[in-house]
């Protein structure tokens, strides 16, 4: 009886498989080098923000630039540019809300609570694409909800890379600001020397700088050419489902180890 059950496959060889993944997906994750996740977020920050700023007239993660815009909109102006940057605050603001209340109903640092945040970023994201790729707004496009839509879902989700950063402890990277990072690198007192290089947080907030950059001269590219908004947001979605993966196989924090 018993070697034809393990002929047929009764499911009994198959519960330890999903007992190891029930507790993979919830096993707490070591939050050292998690700041290589959000310095890569700060590529796709820089990718969507230029690209938005170009053919959208409006930034969808930094809501400073945004904050200037509907501010200079309340006291009068020619274009629908405040409309935009409003919603985009809107978003961001109910975004961080949503996510916020999410990492803590659930255990922050789990492996599925942190696969599912980014899912749902790259959800939201993939329906943005999918709206510009089917209806392709131009850069002149009429205000309607062609670009609302796709500028609070992006926004929205961008919300949620400032929140890892505080799951993670590394407040300082939030991946939607600049201006404290350049701030505290440049006036620490180890800037001029050699010593500087040894600094952590330094090189992070060096990091953080390079990694926007770098996605503000991609997300540039694909404002230039011909797919425009399409383009970033599908590699956005795509670099998601990356950091997605990285979660999935990231190093768990063992039964002895203490925050």
């Amino acid at each position: 009886m018993s070697e034809t059950d393990a002929l047929l496959g009764n499911g009994r060889p198959h519960k330890p498989r999903l007992s190891r993944l029930s507790k993979h997906l919830c096993s707490e994750l070591d939050p050292t080098h998690g700041d290589l996740v959000l310095l890569f977020c700060y590529i796709i920050t820089g990718l969507l923000d230029s690209s938005a700023v170009f053919i959208w007239g409006s930034f969808v993660s930094m809501q400073t630039g945004n904050t200037v815009y509907f501010g200079l909109g309340l006291v009068g102006t020619e274009d629908d540019r405040w409309i935009k940057s409003g919603v985009s605050i809107a978003g961001f603001c109910l975004g961080s809300l949503c996510f916020a209340t999410f990492h803590r109903v659930f255990p922050a640092r789990r492996r599925w609570v942190l696969c599912a945040s980014f899912l749902a970023q790259t959800l939201f994201v993939s329906i943005a694409a999918l709206i510009v790729t089917i209806y392709r707004p131009g850069r002149d496009a009429p205000l309607s909800w062609l670009v609302l839509v796709p500028v609070v879902l992006v926004a929205f989700q961008s919300s949620g890379q400032a929140v890892t950063s505080r799951v993670l402890n590394f407040s300082g990277l939030t991946s939607v600001v600049l201006t404290s990072n350049y701030c505290d690198f440049f006036s620490h007192p180890d800037l001029l020397t050699r010593k500087v290089v040894g600094h952590a947080e330094e090189m992070r907030r060096l990091g953080a700088v390079l990694c926007l950059l770098l996605g503000v001269v991609l997300g540039g590219l694909w404002a230039h050419s011909a797919v425009g908004m399409m383009g970033a947001l599908w590699t956005a979605a795509i670099l998601k489902l990356l950091i997605v993966g990285a979660w999935l196989i990231w190093k768990g924090k063992s039964d002895g180890d203490t925050e």
